[in-house]
């Protein structure tokens, strides 16, 4: 499984519980971030310094649900991020290298009943190079030859953030795991009071819209199979 987002913190906000669950059904799981969060925080940390935080902050977050391969692509400011040739061809050798079943990326659909946080642009721009890496980029043997690697082709791809999700996955064991890595972003994290509370709420809404039973907790995604 390969994950590819716009920056540190975007899969664990969406996806955490359910990468947890991944990683203990043993599934070898994988983060390719595309920035390194350099345009966030909330306080006077000097720039220079965010996306080292960043970084740091991601890695710890990754293995505080199992994960352990983390990778960051180069040359990709956060708030800038648009689905170049460039960037489809650096997410195709991805995919490539890791020759992943499963890649789960942001949706690259705009949600207009909730534009903050996942209708950023970067999400919407990684969502979309994402899915052009996947088809056709990686599959094709005549597209980015200079690659030297063998073409890929991805069975699934999962969405997280997008419209009208149409699968739900049951994360109420692994929800303190999901705290633990969206705490590890402390410059993102900590200035929000009853993080906890508000992570719990927003999950428990969703199952609730999905039917689960009252107390469970879900995270939600779009599904497509791409073979």
């Amino acid at each position: 499984m390969l994950c590819v987002l716009a920056h540190p913190d975007d899969v664990d906000f969406g996806a955490a519980g359910t990468v947890a669950g991944w990683v203990d059904a043993g599934l070898e799981v994988a983060y390719l971030l595309v920035t390194r969060g350099d345009a966030g925080g909330f306080d006077d940390t000097p720039r220079e310094q965010m996306p080292i935080m960043r970084e740091a902050e991601q890695r710890a977050a990754a293995a505080a649900v199992g994960v352990k391969q983390v990778e960051f692509l180069d040359g990709y400011r956060d708030g800038l991020l648009t689905p170049s040739i460039e960037l489809r061809r650096d997410i195709t050798a991805a995919i490539r290298r890791f020759r992943p079943d499963r890649v789960l990326t942001n949706s690259p659909l705009r949600r207009w009943d909730r534009i903050a946080g996942p209708s950023h642009p970067d999400h919407l721009a990684a969502g979309e190079a994402t899915t052009c890496a996947v088809y056709p980029d990686a599959r094709n043997p005549f597209t980015f030859t200079d690659l030297e690697l063998e073409p890929w082709t991805v069975r699934e791809i999962w969405y997280s953030g997008g419209p009208d999700p149409d699968h739900v996955v049951d994360i109420t064991d692994a929800f303190p795991q999901k705290v633990a890595a969206l705490r590890a972003h402390v410059s993102q994290t900590s200035h929000i009071p009853d993080f906890s509370d508000m992570i719990r709420a927003r999950m428990a809404a969703t199952a609730q819209a999905a039917g689960l039973p009252e107390g469970r907790l879900a995270e939600a995604f779009s599904v497509f199979s791409t073979a």
